[in-house]
């Protein structure tokens, strides 16, 4: 099927669901001042306080081991000026996406089994970003707020597309091997990470961001190559190495075709990149409170 195709597909798909989850005025409020070049610490505070709640989660995540600061920060203003702006959005975000979907009525266990991946993948690709420099510079902050949305395509498909979700359940029981957006697909025409894409542009995320979660399966046909499309690549790929899903675990993982050469890591750096992956996430305890559920893998 061509890419026009499948981009309308999708885009009829998404258009036709009824309360679908949007990020809150305050992070869009939230982008639009931290894009202005004049903008200060005290601009971003004065947004982040029409929305105590989110004040809150953002002392909280910039207080827990996450930046694993040496005293504590009472204040917005302190916080942009310690972690930064671009932290500061990332970290909205996060709280957001982590809060839209608490309320959606999911199997307990997928869901834990969701998010635990997608919080691996986003400090995988945090630590990636600090790492990895042979392709150019990535934030780090955005490294993981791209990983952390990677999948959130498969909780659209979840949470508001009932029938097409059955159909991929049935095949996913005659075919226990292989990745689901290739049974995507092949069932539905489409996949998690085309959904996802679409999704972000809908909430009018930075399309950098965007294409990250579009690209994530093959990040070679993204446009220019994205290196943040092969980070998150990589991320979510070492992440289901470290921990092995219950719910999965017959399912075959490999890099993608020349993400090895693009990246210039070798397989000992995978194994190292394994290992700092579970001692890094023992950070996630915070983020997984806010979404409602425990931290262990």
């Amino acid at each position: 099927m061509e890419t026009a195709t499948i981009d309308n597909k999708v885009k009829q798909v998404i258009s036709n669901i009824r309360n679908l989850p949007t990020p809150p005025i305050v992070f869009h409020q939230i982008q639009k001042v931290i894009s202005d070049p004049n903008s200060s610490a005290a601009n971003v505070a004065a947004v982040l306080a029409e929305d105590p709640a989110m004040s809150v989660k953002v002392l909280k995540l910039t207080n827990s081991a996450f930046y694993g600061l040496a005293r504590e920060i009472e204040s917005v203003k302190h916080a942009v000026m310690i972690i930064g702006m671009e932290a500061i959005k990332n970290l909205v975000l996060s709280a957001s996406v982590l809060d839209m979907f608490k309320n959606e009525k999911l199997d307990q266990e997928v869901q834990e089994e969701f998010w635990r991946h997608s919080l691996a993948t986003a400090f995988c690709g945090r630590l990636l970003a600090k790492r990895l420099k042979a392709r150019g510079m990535v934030d780090p902050d955005t490294a993981f707020s791209s990983g952390l949305l990677h999948d959130v395509g498969k909780l659209i498909i979840s949470c508001f597309l009932p029938e097409e979700n059955a159909k991929l359940q049935e095949a996913r029981a005659e075919d226990k091997i292989s990745p689901d957006y290739i049974i995507e697909e092949r069932v539905l025409g489409f996949n998690h990470a085309q959904i996802g894409g679409f999704l972000a542009t809908q909430w009018k995320l930075p399309k950098r961001l965007g294409d990250s979660i579009a690209y994530h399966h093959n990040p070679q046909v993204s446009e220019d190559e994205l290196p943040i499309a092969y980070l998150v690549h990589l991320g979510d790929y070492i992440a289901r190495k470290t921990f092995i899903s219950t719910l999965n675990e017959e399912i075959v993982c490999e890099l993608g075709e020349g993400v090895v050469d693009y990246l210039q890591i070798t397989e000992e750096d995978e194994m190292k990149f394994v290992a700092l992956l579970r001692e890094e996430y023992v950070k996630a305890e915070t983020f997984m409170q806010m979404a409602g559920m425990s931290a262990a893998p």
